[in-house]
């Protein structure tokens, strides 16, 4: 065994009865056996087929602390944490380090009374009939043989968030939730999020992730999503930290008859982010859209991963990843698509396009088909440039300075990706963060709570 993975299990072992003491019975359900699968495979290198492009072990070679005892770090200023979606009810959701904060959060009066929003431990306690349906998801959606990344974080983790959409109910209005990390000292974070959209239920997520203090941080994130039959979820994950931020984050989708799902990544601030989708049809004629956008500069490393399983009948995949790369940074698409032989009629498209701004910059691009299926309409296509010099020439001939022209087109790159927002003022603010990142302006942020990030 390597004395990286050695420093995690004796961590853990030491401390495995107040972990289990500090959580609810559904997570410690799962433990042993993740115990098993990171003692037998431990972190991935770079000669695995899918991290060829990411340092997973160097990530987490590094002297973190992990809250395993569950201390409370306090903010000073909770009124900086305002969301600046004008104009729009919503209900705002707090994650402070690990953990929903009530006292921080607001609008929860806004959602219907059957939606549950807030920790799991709460909600079992309150609705203690539904963990028979959690147990269904919890550990068998994010399977703990997936990689380190799943099976440490089931090791660790102590709560998880939860959203519960009971069948027939539709959400109006968006929920903003604003993930914080706050630390005095450099830390590993393990979070868990499920996401349960029951029968013709709809619900629509915005997910801000911001850094407060300047240490090197690790987040490791799991998420669990069931959308059931003929149910709808929009989902936008907003990466916005730090330099000394690392980002791993499991995104596990399971889709029912005719559901309708939309997931968009935006990563337009961080220091190393590594993201997978692991998503199957579990019924026909459903349809998943897929999104993300990647801004990098300095040295920033942005690498997305995703397998989409065609597991049955008609149902249609549309995926789009673009990435904009400046100074030396580093983007990473690895993206698979697999149709089963009995999932007929798939509609399956994948497109990653990138932008190069600068000499140093790289983009690695790897997209896979993989179908048995004979009666399919599926495509895959990855293109890679510069900024069109005829273009340049022709915005300068109009009396476009040379800078401002680039970044005219750079945002015009990204409209596509951020067409995918469904919300118009969100939208706004994300154009308004992408103009600051090309005119070198990296302070500005996407809301109100910007002003205590940096």
């Amino acid at each position: 065994m390597q004395p990286v993975e050695k420093i995690y299990l004796d961590l853990y072992d030491a401390n495995k009865e107040v972990i289990d003491n500090n959580s609810p019975a559904l997570l410690n359900e799962m433990r042993s056996l993740a115990r098993e699968e990171f003692v037998q495979h431990g972190f991935p290198t770079t000669s695995s087929e899918y991290y060829t492009r990411t340092d997973i072990k160097g990530a987490f070679d590094f002297d973190y602390g992990i809250n395993v005892q569950n201390v409370h770090f306090p903010i000073k200023d909770a009124k900086g944490f305002s969301c600046g979606l004008e104009n729009m009810p919503h209900t705002q959701i707090t994650v402070l380090n690990e953990r929903f904060e009530a006292s921080l959060s607001k609008g929860l009066e806004l959602l219907p009374k059957e939606v549950f929003i807030g920790n799991l431990s709460t909600f079992l306690e309150q609705y203690p009939d539904k963990k028979e349906q959690l147990a269904k998801i919890y550990g068998r959606y994010a399977e703990v043989d997936i990689d380190a990344l799943v099976s440490l974080n089931t090791m660790f983790v102590q709560e998880a968030l939860i959203f519960y959409v009971p069948k027939g109910v539709k959400v109006a209005d968006p929920v903003r939730v604003i993930q914080l990390v706050r630390s005095d000292v450099p830390m590993l974070l393990f979070r868990r999020i499920m996401i349960v959209v029951e029968e013709e239920a709809s619900l629509e997520v915005l997910i801000c992730n911001h850094t407060l203090d300047k240490h090197r941080f690790l987040i490791n994130q799991v998420t669990e999503i069931d959308v059931a039959e003929r149910g709808e979820l929009k989902l936008y994950d907003l990466e916005e930290s730090s330099k000394k931020t690392y980002s791993m984050t499991t995104t596990v989708l399971r889709q029912k008859e005719e559901s309708n799902v939309l997931i968009n990544a935006l990563t337009l601030n961080n220091g190393v982010t590594r993201n997978n989708f692991w998503t199957r049809f579990l019924g026909t004629k459903a349809k998943l859209t897929l999104g993300g956008l990647a801004i990098g500069t300095e040295q920033q490393h942005v690498d997305n991963f995703s397998h989409i399983g065609h597991l049955r009948p008609e149902c249609e995949s549309q995926e789009l990843f673009k990435y904009i790369m400046n100074d030396e940074a580093v983007g990473a698409f690895a993206g698979r698509i697999y149709v089963a032989a009995h999932a007929q009629k798939t509609d399956a498209q994948q497109s990653n396009r990138n932008l190069l701004l600068s000499p140093k910059a790289r983009v690695f691009s790897k997209p896979q088909l993989e179908i048995y299926a004979d009666d399919v309409k599926c495509s895959h296509g990855m293109t890679t440039g510069q900024l069109s010099e005829e273009a340049l020439f022709y915005l300068r001939q109009r009396g476009i300075s040379e800078k401002e022209a680039r970044t005219m087109l750079s945002i015009a790159f990204t409209d596509d990706v951020v067409q995918l927002v469904e919300l118009p003022s969100l939208r706004a603010s994300i154009v308004d963060v992408i103009t600051a990142r090309f005119d070198g302006k990296d302070s500005v942020h996407c809301n109100k709570c910007g002003k205590v990030c940096f």
